[in-house]
């Protein structure tokens, strides 16, 4: 009876230890993907990994949300690898990966717009003067002394710089000359300085990057605000307006004319141009040019996985993708690559048959 019970328990334990065994043998197959992104694409990213992982259950994506120019820099500086890279700047890759001027080495020679946004001021119903916030007024009301509202670090973040850009461009827009130093120039040691040429307001970003209050928070990324101003610690933030509708925020939408948005008023747009004053972007240029928002997407040159990663931006740019990016509330685009050429095969079906140099707006 006993050896009964006996041989009854060792089958039970041998199919124990077949089917354990065969868990922790697909787990270790799975071919890790390690993906990026810029931090205002953490909610959508979210979703395409689902998505892609559901369609490829031996892939296990691995996503990492930075500010755009501090996950291009985890690439370029710290030499790490990764598979795929997305930005929230489309100028970022080629200025800072590709092989051109003073920038000798090449980490990718090509990309893919996939992606726009529009800057907007995201605020809570807790915020001072919540209820009288407008399209009119609200450079005056980020002055009063007892609002405190964040952006994110220029030197890391495309929405940081992107902030400096629309508080400039908004002197030009509502014709006042002391908008840009009252909000922000003001409140930092050393100030920021502002110069003209030719028609164009060059800002100076110093290379100590210090707010003298507390009347402005910065932190690396704009995703980096929402908890403080959940928690009332900050009335507003400058960021993205997709950002403001995926955490369910209040936002002021402010004139076409400055919130990036639209190619028809690039001409205006470039009229700002912020100069980064950190040393390490001498080589690789420190001038961010005002420009419609246009998030971009590309294979580093050194990725571990390079054709499963072009099935992943494969699906991203797909119409599919697109599709779950737009249920997401992130605003997708025509798919363009800047070196058609160069892409990967997998990608000509779903990008544009035309480069971005000779693309008609």
């Amino acid at each position: 009876m006993r050896t009964g019970y006996t041989i009854a328990f060792l089958s039970l334990l041998i199919i124990i230890v077949i089917i354990f065994g065969t868990v922790l043998t697909d787990e270790r197959e799975k071919t890790e993907l390690n993906v990026i992104y810029a931090g205002s694409l953490i909610v959508p990213f979210g979703e395409i990994e689902h998505q892609f992982e559901s369609r490829h259950p031996d892939v296990d994506v691995r996503i990492e949300g930075h500010g755009s120019i501090q996950a291009i820099r985890h690439i370029t500086d710290i030499h790490e690898e990764y598979d795929v890279l997305a930005v929230a700047d489309e100028n970022l890759i080629p200025d800072m990966m590709y092989a051109t001027g003073n920038n000798t080495e090449s980490y990718a020679c090509w990309y893919v717009r996939f992606a726009g946004n529009q800057m907007v001021i995201a605020y809570t119903n807790e915020s001072r003067y919540a209820n009288e916030i407008n399209e009119s007024n609200w450079y005056e009301i980020l002055a009063r002394p007892d609002v405190k509202f964040g952006f994110s670090n220029p030197m890391l973040d495309a929405c940081g710089y992107r902030t400096l850009m629309v508080t400039q461009l908004a002197e030009l827009y509502y014709n006042d000359q002391t908008i840009f130093d009252r909000l922000i120039s003001c409140n930092f040691d050393p100030a920021m300085s502002v110069t003209e040429n030719n028609e164009t307001c060059i800002v100076l970003i110093p290379e100590i990057f210090k707010p003298q209050s507390k009347k402005i928070i910065i932190r690396g990324g704009s995703v980096q605000l929402l908890a403080l101003l959940d928690f009332g610690e900050i009335d507003y933030i400058f960021g993205y307006k997709s950002v403001a509708q995926q955490h369910g925020l209040r936002f002021l939408e402010l004139p076409t004319e400055i919130d990036l948005s639209s190619p028809e008023y690039e001409d205006t747009y470039k009229k700002v141009i912020v100069r980064l004053g950190f040393q390490r972007f001498t080589l690789v240029g420190t001038d961010r040019v005002g420009k419609p928002i246009f998030y971009a997407i590309t294979i580093p040159e050194n990725a571990p996985h390079p054709e499963l990663a072009a099935q992943f931006v494969e699906f991203v740019i797909s119409e599919e993708g697109r599709g779950v990016l737009n249920d997401i509330k992130q605003p997708t685009v025509l798919p363009v690559a800047d070196n058609l050429d160069r892409i990967p095969d997998e990608l000509d079906c779903v990008v544009a048959g035309c480069s971005l140099d000779n693309e008609v707006r």
